[in-house]
C-alpha cells in the first residue's frame, strides 16, 4: 500500500458546510453578464507554488457540472434511516432523474455555449448530472475567463486557473467545473506495486501461517542475525480465505449459504488489470473460494487494457488495487457478483466512473479504495461527487471508502493540519478504517488493534526508537457538519475538535488493514528474468479494509434480503454487536518483526529486519480508545451476532 500525494495545506479557504445534506453556495454575479464559480481554486494552487503558466495548447478534457432540483438529501436520509416512515422506499434510477436531474433544456444550454466557444461536446449522462467537454487550455481561459499556470506541489507539476472560474449569468445554474484543474491527479490507489504485470515482490523469509507460529525464540534468522527478544512475533506472511472469514466470524453463514448470493458489488478504480479474471481463478483455487466465472464483469472503456505507461498516465500502478479489491470482496463473500469499473484515467474520470456506477444503479455495494490525502480540494471538485453519493443513498446503495493511510496526515510533523480524506469524509460513504489482526492457527481473532504502525530498525543489536511510519486514517472534517447517525455516539471532544458545532468524524467502522498482519494476494507479477507468472504476496492498507468490509456488509445485504442504501444508520445502531477496539491487548501483541528480502524478490541481497509496532499513535490526535473513536470508528464484524443485528436494524 503506498499514498504518494501528502497534504498539510492549512484548510482555511475550504468551506465549512452548516449541515450534512447542504453546501455552500458556489455561484456569486460578477457583473458585466458574468457569474463566478467562487471556490473553483484549487487551495494548493498559490503563488509560492507556481512554476510558470500553463502551455496553451495543452488539450483539457473537462465536465462540466450541473446541480440537481430540489432536495434529494432529505429523501436519501428518510430512506436510509431505520424508524422513518419513508425507510427503505428507494426511489429507482429513472424516478430520480425525473424528479431531480438537471432538465435536458438546461443541458442543451449549456452544450451549446461549449461548442460557441470552441470545444468538442463528449458524453451526458442519463442523468445529465454533467457535460463532458474537451478543447485546449487557450480556450478554456477565454471561455471561463481566467488564466491557468502550472504549480509545483506534492511532487507533481500541475495545472490550475489562478482565479476563479466565470460563466455568462445567462446559462442556468452551474454547480462546478471539474478536470480544468489537475487536482484529480492527487488520487492514488491505495495499493501500488509498480507495472502490470507487477515487478515481483516476495514476502521475506521466515514469515508465519497464523500469529505467533513463528518466534524469534523458535525460529532463526536465515543469515544468522540475532533479533531482540520483543516482539517476539515473525509477521505472518499473509491472511488468505478460511483465515479471514474466521477471524470475523463469518465461517458458519457462509458455510450455510448466507454468502453474499443475489447481491452485486462494485469496486471502482483506475485503468484494468489485463490478467485479473484468470488471476481471481488461480487464487479461488489456491485459497478455498469458489469460481468467480460467471459472477465477474468488467466496465471498462476502449484500449484501458492496452493503455501504456508514461508520465501522465499510471495503468501499472493501478493493477495491483484492482486485484487486491476483488479478491478481498471474493474472500468475504464467495456468492456475490462483482463488477469492476475502470475509469480510463487516473486523472479525470474518477467521479465520471462513480457517476456511471450510481446511475445505472449497477451495483448494491459499492467499495473504493482510492482517495485524496486531505479535504484541501476546491469545493467546487467536492459538491458534483457528493451530489452523487447522494442520488446512491436515494437510490438504496452503499457506497464504501477507504479512510486512508497516512493517519491524520500530520506524520508528525509540528504546525501541520490534522484532516481526515476525500470522499472518506463524506457523511454519504461508509468510511473504513484499518486494524492490526491476529488470526489463530483454528482461524480465530487472537487480537484486533488500531492501525498506526511504529517501525524500528537493527542498531547494534537493538531496535531504534520506533518512528510513525503509517496508519488508518481519520480525524475530524472541517467541512461537513455531524450527521444524525453520529449524535450522541461521538465523543464531544472530538467532533467539536475545532470549536463551534459538531461536525462528521471519520471513520465509521474498520477491519484489518496493517500491512504487517495484511491479506495474502495473487496476480501475475513480471520477475526480473522478464518472465511472467502468477505469484502471491501480502499487502494492506484501507483499501483492503473497505472491500473486506464491504464483502461482509454484502452477506448483511443478503440477510436483510432487501439493500440499504446509505449503510450507516444501521451500522451504528449494530453498534452493540460490533467489536469495540481499543488497547486492551496492546501489552500482550506488541508488534511484529517484518523480514524483507532486500532486492524485494530473492536473499542474494541480502535481508532487512525490522520491527513494526502496533498503535504507535503518540505523533498523532486521532487515538484507539473505548467505544466510537477516530481511528477505527465503531469497531469491526463480529460474526453472527453483526449479521443478526444490521439485518435487523435494517
Amino acid at each position: 500500500m503506498q499514498r504518494i500525494h501528502r497534504s498539510c495545506l492549512a484548510l482555511a479557504a475550504a468551506t465549512t458546510l452548516v449541515a450534512a445534506t447542504t453546501v455552500s453556495a458556489f455561484a456569486a454575479p460578477s457583473g458585466s453578464g458574468r457569474t463566478v464559480l467562487g471556490d473553483s481554486v484549487a487551495p494548493w494552487a498559490t503563488s509560492a507554488h507556481r512554476v510558470g503558466a500553463s502551455a496553451t495548447g495543452t488539450t483539457v478534457d473537462f465536465r462540466v457540472y450541473l446541480g440537481w432540483r430540489g432536495d434529494p438529501a432529505s429523501l436519501a436520509t428518510a430512506v436510509s434511516t431505520p424508524g422513518n416512515p419513508a425507510y427503505g422506499h428507494f426511489l429507482t434510477s429513472a424516478d430520480f432523474r425525473a424528479r431531480y436531474a438537471p432538465t435536458q433544456s438546461d443541458v442543451n444550454a449549456v452544450s451549446s455555449w461549449l461548442k460557441a466557444q470552441g470545444f468538442k461536446v463528449g458524453h451526458v449522462p442519463t442523468n445529465r448530472h454533467y457535460v463532458e467537454a474537451v478543447g485546449t487550455v487557450a480556450q478554456a481561459s477565454s471561455a471561463f475567463g481566467t488564466s491557468f499556470s502550472d504549480y509545483s506541489y506534492a511532487g507533481a507539476r500541475l495545472r490550475a486557473n489562478s482565479a476563479p472560474l466565470s460563466l455568462p449569468s445567462s446559462l442556468p445554474a452551474v454547480q462546478a467545473v471539474v478536470g480544468l484543474d489537475e487536482s484529480s491527479a492527487l488520487t492514488d490507489p491505495q495499493a501500488s506495486p509498480s507495472a502490470p504485470p507487477p515487478d515481483v515482490f516476495v514476502n521475506g523469509r521466515p514469515c508465519s501461517d497464523w500469529w505467533g507460529q513463528k518466534t524469534v525464540q523458535n525460529t532463526a534468522t536465515p543469515d544468522g542475525t540475532t533479533l531482540p527478544s520483543t516482539p517476539s512475533a515473525f509477521a505472518p506472511c499473509g491472511y488468505a480465505g478460511a483465515q479471514l472469514q474466521g477471524a470475523y466470524g463469518m465461517s458458519g453463514a457462509i458455510g450455510s449459504g448466507n454468502d453474499g448470493s443475489g447481491v452485486t458489488v462494485a469496486v471502482v478504480d483506475a485503468y484494468a488489470s489485463p490478467t485479473i479474471a484468470q488471476d481471481v481463478e488461480t487464487y479461488s483455487t489456491r485459497h478455498g473460494l469458489p469460481s468467480l466465472r460467471g459472477h465477474f464483469t468488467q466496465v471498462v472503456a476502449p484500449g484501458t487494457f492496452t493503455r501504456p505507461q508514461n508520465p501522465a498516465q499510471d495503468p501499472q500502478g493501478w493493477s495491483g488495487e484492482e486485484t487486491l479489491d476483488i479478491e478481498a470482496v471474493h474472500t468475504m463473500a464467495p456468492g456475490a457478483d462483482i463488477v469492476y469499473v475502470g475509469s480510463a484515467n487516473n486523472y479525470q474520470d474518477m467521479d465520471a466512473a462513480l457517476n456511471h456506477v450510481v446511475d445505472s444503479h449497477l451495483a448494491d455495494i459499492v467499495t473504493n479504495s482510492y482517495g485524496f490525502s486531505s479535504e484541501a480540494l476546491p469545493p467546487g471538485y467536492v459538491k458534483p461527487m457528493n451530489d452523487t453519493l447522494v442520488q446512491a443513498a436515494a437510490t438504496g446503495m452503499s457506497v464504501f471508502f477507504s479512510s486512508g493511510d497516512n493517519g491524520d496526515e500530520t506524520d508528525g510533523v509540528a504546525g501541520a493540519t490534522p484532516t481526515p480524506d476525500w470522499p472518506a469524509s463524506s457523511p454519504w460513504v461508509t468510511a473504513v478504517g484499518g486494524t492490526s489482526l491476529g488470526v489463530s492457527q483454528s482461524n480465530g481473532r487472537v487480537f484486533e488493534l488500531g492501525w498506526e504502525t511504529g517501525k524500528s530498525t537493527l542498531s547494534n543489536g537493538a531496535w531504534t526508537t520506533p518512528a510513525y511510519l503509517y496508519g488508518s486514517g481519520g480525524g475530524t472534517s472541517r467541512l461537513f457538519s455531524q450527521p444524525a447517525y453520529q449524535a450522541g455516539v461521538v465523543p464531544s471532544a472530538v467532533s467539536q475538535r475545532y470549536g463551534g458545532a459538531a461536525m462528521r468524524v471519520v471513520p465509521d467502522v474498520a477491519a484489518v488493514g496493517d500491512p504487517t498482519t495484511g491479506m495474502l494476494i495473487g496476480q501475475t507479477q513480471r520477475f526480473p528474468d522478464g518472465h511472467d507468472a502468477y505469484s502471491e504476496y501480502r499487502i494492506g492498507g484501507t483499501s483492503l479494509s473497505s472491500p473486506l468490509y464491504a464483502g461482509m456488509f454484502a452477506l448483511a445485504v443478503q440477510k436483510a434480503g432487501h439493500g440499504f442504501g446509505l449503510a450507516n444508520p444501521a451500522l451504528y445502531a449494530a453498534r452493540s454487536a460490533t467489536l469495540d477496539i481499543t488497547k486492551a491487548d496492546l501489552g500482550t501483541y506488541p508488534g511484529a518483526v517484518r523480514v524483507d528480502y532486500r532486492n524485494g524478490v530473492d536473499e542474494s541481497n541480502g535481508y532487512a529486519y525490522t520491527a513494526r509496532w502496533f498503535d504507535r499513535d503518540d505523533n498523532l490526535t486521532i487515538h484507539v480508545r473505548p467505544g466510537y473513536d477516530d481511528v477505527t470508528g465503531i469497531g469491526s464484524p463480529t460474526g453472527q451476532a453483526w449479521l443478526d443485528s444490521v439485518a435487523s436494524h435494517g
